[in-house]
């Protein structure tokens, strides 16, 4: 496996996994994505700030995540100090065909990587509280959750956040 920075000439790729990954998710019950987000806007957004990585497993497209600063005003709303530095994942997604073969937790650790080269201490995460896998994943990578939040931007979804705060940086 293979985890590297993603350019615009993956947006196709990216969207064609947006479009194995959604109807998964809605079957589930995690309604955190559809047709309108994530696209290729939001993608091309965080290509274009270098804040995209994709995991390649033989040259193919096994996962995408946007490892970011950027924070949601509602973190507030579970204590979090959104002024401070924080790697935050956002976009996490495994192909199906590459589900249980530890692509999320390399993406993960690749946020972790990251964190520690710019010296951030925190990172944060938050998942669709429908979304049994990462709930399952983040604790065991060593996130704790911190809370619930609703996002203005997907109403009438809440959102488990999540933190880890690195000892050693």
């Amino acid at each position: 496996m293979q985890i590297r920075a993603a350019t615009m000439s993956d947006i196709a790729p990216i969207m064609a996994l947006v479009k194995r990954v959604v109807p998964l998710m809605r079957a589930s019950g995690n309604l955190q994505w559809d047709d309108e987000y994530p696209n290729p806007g939001v993608f091309e957004r965080d290509i274009s700030k270098q804040q995209l990585w994709l995991a390649e497993v033989d040259g193919a497209l096994a996962g995408v995540a946007a490892i970011t600063t950027a924070q949601e005003p509602e973190y507030a709303e579970v204590g979090w100090d959104i002024d401070e530095l924080s790697i935050v994942v956002h976009r996490l997604a495994v192909d199906p065909d590459h589900h249980g073969k530890g692509i999320a937790v390399a993406l993960m650790e690749k946020a972790e990587e990251v964190a520690k080269e710019r010296d951030i201490a925190i990172l944060k995460v938050d998942t669709n509280i429908q979304n049994t896998a990462t709930q399952k994943l983040f604790p065991k990578l060593g996130y704790q959750p911190v809370g619930e939040i609703s996002l203005a931007f997907r109403p009438g979804l809440r959102f488990r956040c999540y933190e880890k705060r690195l000892t050693k940086i």
